[in-house]
């Protein structure tokens, strides 16, 4: 893993960094998990702090990772939640439909992992491209049909494609990545160039509000370098000429927006303009509506703390399920290890036979820890706790299930 820098201004508008909103310690990157090889050497740990900026009120991390380091191979396939997928499909489906996307059309999608989104538009005839960092998840996209480039996106990546397709982009996609770009000017800037004069610039992003109002600090982790709002949102997007026209919310992510730009002037829906006023009368131009969460925070800790020891006091077997991101920022902000949870269940087979970073606990195939028979299992992605508790459940699991976010929650055994 490559080395850290503490950021001395805001990374979208440059102004003063602010108050603190955050602080989980130091911890290794969530996403790096480790080979059996390698289980004798130190994690790299740096500083995960999320703090405001005083003028634009973005929510970012004070000390960024290299990005080369986390997403030059990575571990995480968005195919392996079909939960996801559906997501991805409605989408493709509903844009389809209102931009009258056909083979005349072109779509680029920014960081698109697997081709989980993208095989949508494949399947139905709509030429479009790939762009993924990640040189191991590209192949896998390029394996399953999904034209994909392997490379970093931003002004350069967009004007060598303009370069080569000869025209924009009728859409383009940065849907669940604008977290994750450590250089926001040349990212957003790349996205104006490439939607052009008349394409649609699409962006998921979890929201800030959502984050606050479920204490969901595990989605805090060194790849997120920035929580959004609206209000930051929108104010990044006008420095680079795109301005939102439209908006969705979204139960994804535990709250996500669905923001519409472009580079022409459109009147801003009504759902647009709620979610502004819904930020406004929250205040999240002042103070008040970041101070506070820390305590929140170290209440859920104290709980899945509390509920670890005592399962270990009393010779209760627990194991995890779902070795995700946020998984690991848990479990380190608790100081939990192996000692305490057993093994972590996960489909994807880039995980499978690792080890958690700094906790240490192995990754096993779900069939794997269900033979350990387990008494309780945590659900570590929270966001997708139905779908994991119904794949459980009909492999036969009779035993407790439990989340730690927002509260600790254990639900009964199967009937």
């Amino acid at each position: 893993m490559s080395g850290a820098h503490r950021v001395a201004a805001c990374r979208a508008c440059g102004g003063r960094l602010g108050p603190v909103f955050c602080d989980l310690g130091t911890q290794p990157v969530a996403n790096a998990y480790v080979r059996p090889e390698r289980a004798g050497a130190a994690d790299p740990a740096f500083p995960l702090r999320a703090v405001v900026c005083t003028a634009c009120r973005l929510v970012q991390l004070d000390t960024v990772v290299d990005e080369r380091g986390i997403f030059g191979d990575y571990a995480y396939l968005s195919s392996m939640s079909s939960t996801w997928l559906a997501h991805a499909a409605g989408f493709c489906a509903a844009m389809t439909a209102r931009l009258g996307l056909g083979p005349d059309s072109f779509v680029v999608e920014v960081a698109s992992n697997d081709g989980y989104l993208l095989r949508n538009f494949v399947a139905a005839g709509v030429p479009c491209l790939g762009i993924e960092p990640a040189a191991n998840v590209a192949a896998i996209a390029r394996a399953a049909g999904v034209p994909t480039e392997a490379r970093f996106f931003g002004r350069a990546a967009a004007r060598d494609l303009l370069a080569a397709r000869g025209r924009p982009a009728d859409l383009a996609i940065a849907n669940n990545v604008l977290a994750h770009v450590p250089g926001l000017d040349d990212f957003i800037g790349g996205l104006a160039l490439l939607a052009g004069p008349s394409g649609v610039v699409s962006i998921e992003a979890p929201h800030l509000v959502a984050l606050v109002d479920g204490v969901q600090f595990d989605t805090i982790y060194h790849e997120h370098y920035a929580y959004w709002s609206l209000l930051a949102m929108e104010a990044a997007l006008a420095r680079q000429g795109l301005r939102a026209f439209d908006l969705e919310r979204l139960p994804t992510h535990g709250g996500s927006l669905r923001v519409l730009a472009a580079a022409t002037v459109r009147g801003a829906s009504e759902a647009l303009r709620a979610v502004r006023a819904d930020e406004a009368a929250r205040g999240l131009d002042g103070d008040g509506f970041y101070a506070g969460f820390m305590p929140r925070v170290q209440a859920v800790l104290d709980g899945l703390r509390a509920w670890l020891c005592e399962a270990r006091a009393a010779g209760r077997r627990v194991c995890a399920y779902g070795a995700a991101a946020k998984g690991n920022t848990l479990l380190n902000a608790a100081g939990a290890t192996a000692a305490d949870i057993l093994a972590v269940a996960d489909r994807s087979p880039e995980k499978q036979g690792r080890l958690l970073p700094g906790s240490r606990i192995p990754v096993l195939t779900p069939e794997a820890v269900l033979a350990l028979r387990p008494d309780e299992i945590l659900i570590l992605p929270w966001n997708i706790e139905a779908e994991i508790a119904q794949q459980l459940r009909a492999a036969g699991y009779r035993g407790r299930l439990a989340v730690a976010v927002p509260r600790l929650a254990v639900r009964g055994r199967a009937a």
